[in-house]
């Protein structure tokens, strides 16, 4: 595709008048120019070219004799022999090829799916108000698919609220998007918003990743209004399976705090007071309780007796982190963020937001109703009178139990350490190592000016062109990037170390990447034999730290996943391999779908943005 031919757009007169000497050229490039000074490079993939090399005797004229069944032998000389050795080589060389592409192909498929992006009056804890929503639900359908799928997911924003942003972006959280960095979501890093009333195909392969992932608006604190949900990916040869009866979408379980307040509303408090929002509830599954509130039936997940369930446990929190447990219950922990891990029995754990947590319950206890708890901690209850951690809860019910509330208590037991989790793939991207890194970086966090936080003294505010398109455009270094941006520049293929020496709890995300904790927060112990590995990690006391390996070119946010923070600056960018964005084997690819949202975004009134 070319660019001349991507941005033949009708109906859009603005863009006539952008001419650079005096030539006419294609819209974003145009756009790039006139807003920015900057040209645009679109990735090409490069196509694979089979090695051929000449023998080193390949001017001996002595034959060599080949037989062919019945007959005499066939005399050639040393080169009609390689040549006929190597083109039979490389037939045999590409049918194995296919055929083991083959093999994964043949259980992938394309999984297609509609949002629509809408305004909806729900009340998922007995209050009504105006949401963000994912055709009218929350949390938002489940998407569902098997290890290799590719996702297609025709995106409609219909968004009319003048309460709430109108624009939206999607994120989906743990995919790596191996030259999909576009695909990605984050405003401003990845993409520019999909304006209202306008329609973005989000095109991605899930590339052999399996496990737990979800969704949620990139936009600001847009996720908080309501739009967020569970995306499972399931491998039908999981190592694991032999440990586990049942794995469906009854097995699903969300985690979420919810605010009565719109989002932008609540943002604007807390930046004004210094105050972070206190949730008005907490859901299970889409539903809760808040002080005063009706009794709104609390979620059910329904268990037969002596079956074995994978438990799927997704914190789509924008604050709280949540201590989850099952009364009476011990659950084998089995997966961190779409990795799984060696199976390690407790009694409960701490979620962070955006944490992914696979269990195996046994359902091995009297038939009868069990609480399901998700104590949530973040904020000062106090703060908001309707907020009540006790009643985040859910019922497990045995079949053959009433349908009546638990009268269960719950027991304290032995809590999950996070570094007692090992991998059962235990080496990470790259070679790990216990040497020095390649790239060691350390982010200081501070807040000089609260509420707003900076990291190494700069706070994160959004660009007004994304990070990922600069690189496209030929930025190199920090140096040549517009002005806001908080950029770290990675070489390609090396080993990278991030450390966070802990100020409070923060749950960082990277974008792009699994990474290795060699320390956890509030420990001293360096692990670089079988350190858990996951996509967000807690940041708290001591000096936790991780490397990852930077084998995928990209404009990849690291921030903080309370969503509050973020907005207030608790993020940085990594632009990784520039160049390679541009041109080679991992060159970004860029619809053309893609390449029109900044200037279809660039073009609205601020209301409407």
């Amino acid at each position: 595709m070319t660019l001349g031919s991507a941005f033949a757009v009708k109906d859009r007169p603005r863009l006539s008048r952008y001419r650079v000497d005096s030539e006419l050229c294609s819209d974003v490039q145009c756009w790039l120019l006139y807003r920015f000074g900057l040209p645009f490079h679109s990735g090409v993939p490069s196509s694979p070219v089979l090695p051929w090399k000449k023998p080193h005797d390949a001017n001996v004229t002595a034959p060599w004799n080949f037989s062919f069944g019945k007959g005499r032998p066939l005399k050639v000389t040393a080169t009609e022999a390689f040549v006929f050795v190597r083109l039979h080589f490389d037939m045999l060389w590409l049918l194995v090829n296919l055929a083991l592409a083959l093999v994964p192909q043949a259980l992938a498929d394309t999984k297609t799916f509609t949002f629509n992006i809408v305004n909806a009056q729900l009340a998922p804890d007995g209050f009504k108000r105006d949401t963000v929503s994912v055709n009218g639900r929350f949390p938002g359908p489940v998407v569902a698919v098997n290890k290799g799928d590719r996702v297609q997911i025709r995106t409609n924003n219909k968004l009319t609220s003048p309460g709430m942003r109108r624009s939206t972006s999607i994120h989906w959280h743990g995919f790596f998007q191996a030259r999909t960095s576009g695909m990605d979501g984050p405003s401003f890093v990845n993409q520019c918003p999909i304006p209202p009333n306008s329609t973005f195909l989000y095109d991605f392969d899930t590339a052999g990743q399996t496990g737990n992932f979800w969704y949620h608006s990139h936009l600001s604190t847009q996720y908080c209004d309501g739009l967020r949900g569970a995306f499972p990916v399931y491998d039908p040869f999981d190592p694991l399976r032999h440990l586990y009866d049942v794995d469906d979408e009854s097995t699903i379980i969300t985690l979420a705090d919810w605010y009565h307040t719109l989002a932008p509303t609540a943002q604007n408090n807390f930046f004004q007071t210094g105050a972070v929002p206190i949730p008005d509830s907490c859901l299970v599954n889409g539903v809760g309780r808040y002080n005063g509130g009706p009794l709104v039936p609390f979620a059910v997940v329904n268990v037969v007796k002596g079956k074995r369930y994978r438990l799927r446990i997704f914190s789509i929190s924008c604050r709280p982190f949540f201590t989850f447990s099952i009364d009476n219950h011990t659950m084998d922990v089995m997966e961190f963020d779409g990795i799984e891990h060696d199976p390690v029995p407790v009694q409960n754990f701490d979620i962070f937001a955006a944490q992914r947590v696979s269990v195996i319950l046994h359902a091995n206890q009297t038939v009868g109703n069990y609480w399901i708890r998700a104590f949530p901690t973040g904020g000062s209850p106090a703060a908001n009178p309707n907020f009540n951690p006790a009643l985040s809860l859910a019922i497990l019910r045995y079949k053959g139990a009433p349908a009546v509330e638990p009268t269960t208590v719950n027991v304290p037991g032995k809590k999950l350490f996070e570094g007692d989790m090992h991998p059962i793939e235990q080496e990470g991207p790259g070679k790990l190592g216990s040497g020095p890194p390649d790239v060691a970086i350390t982010l200081n966090i501070a807040q000089p000016n609260p509420p707003f936080f900076d990291i190494n003294g700069i706070s994160y505010i959004s660009p007004t062109l994304p990070v990922l398109l600069q690189l496209l455009s030929g930025a190199k270094a920090p140096e040549d990037l517009l002005p806001s941006e908080h950029v770290f520049i990675l070489p390609p293929n090396k080993l990278i170390e991030i450390s966070i020496p802990g100020t409070g709890q923060h749950p960082f995300h990277l974008h792009g990447h699994a990474f290795d904790i060699v320390r956890t927060s509030n420990s001293d112990v360096l692990n670089f034999i079988n350190p858990p590995r996951r996509d967000v990690v807690a940041v708290a006391g001591g000096n936790m730290t991780f490397r990852f390996f930077s084998d995928n070119p990209g404009a990849w946010f690291l921030h903080c996943h309370i969503d509050w923070h973020l907005e207030a600056g608790l993020a940085i960018v990594f632009g990784e391999a520039p160049t390679d964005n541009i041109s080679g084997p991992k060159a970004q690819i860029t619809p053309e779908d893609w390449l029109n949202l900044c200037p279809s975004y660039d073009e609205l009134r601020p209301e409407f943005q």
